[in-house]
Order: C-alpha cells, then sequence, then structure tokens
C-alpha cells in the first residue's frame, strides 16, 4: 500500500492550493484519512481528517478556511486550502488506516508529504 500526496508549490498570501493523496496498491479498505502538517519550526499538527462515514475534524485555527473531502471509488483524498496565510508554509502529509488484503489489520500508511510555502 502506498500514498502519494501531490499539489503542494508556492503561492501569495490569499491564495488557494488543493492538496491531492491518493492510495494505491493491495486495499481492501479505507477507514479514516486525514493531513498533517510539519511547520519550519518543527511543530507538528493535525490540519484535518475526515472518516470512513464522511464526519470531518478539523484543527480549530483553520476551520472556515480549509476543506477535506474524499473520492472513495479513487481512494483519494483531497485538501482545499484557501484564504492561505504565510504561517500555512509547511510540509504537509497525508495519512490513511488502510486494511490491505495481505494484512489482516488496519494499519496506518503515511505519504511522502508535500511542500506548500505561502509568501506575504
Amino acid at each position: 500500500v502506498q500514498l502519494q500526496a501531490s499539489g503542494g508549490g508556492l503561492v501569495q498570501a490569499g491564495g488557494s492550493l488543493r492538496l491531492s493523496c491518493a492510495a494505491s496498491g493491495s486495499i481492501f479498505r479505507i477507514n479514516d484519512m486525514g493531513w498533517y502538517r510539519q511547520t519550519p519550526g518543527n511543530q507538528h499538527e493535525l490540519v484535518a481528517a475526515i472518516s470512513s462515514g464522511g464526519r470531518t475534524n478539523y484543527a480549530d485555527s483553520l476551520k472556515g478556511r480549509f476543506t477535506i473531502t474524499t473520492d472513495n471509488a479513487k481512494n483519494t483524498v483531497y485538501l482545499q486550502m484557501n484564504s492561505l496565510k504565510p504561517e500555512d508554509t509547511a510540509v504537509y502529509y497525508c495519512n490513511a488506516f488502510i486494511k490491505s488484503h495481505i494484512v489482516g489489520d488496519f494499519r496506518s500508511y503515511w505519504g511522502q508529504g508535500t511542500e506548500v510555502t505561502v509568501s506575504s
């Protein structure tokens, strides 16, 4: 099982980006999916998460600006980021709890990280 993240880049403050993370491999079922970020100051925090039933959870400081969604047919989770601020600059990592056809229980998988830089 692999997670492939994409969509990061350089954007001016006030701009938008959409991150994508596609899960591939011998997937039987996907449970929760989410996005985390690590800031230049090495702060690691949850950005947003979504359950298999569609229930979402956001960091309080990001509510209203970021939206997490999934496309279950594509095993993909998205993070729409609007009104970006310089403090949103970070490496964004996707995470998913996946049961594969090979391993009999749910395990946590991480994408490789995609860098977001917001200029002032």
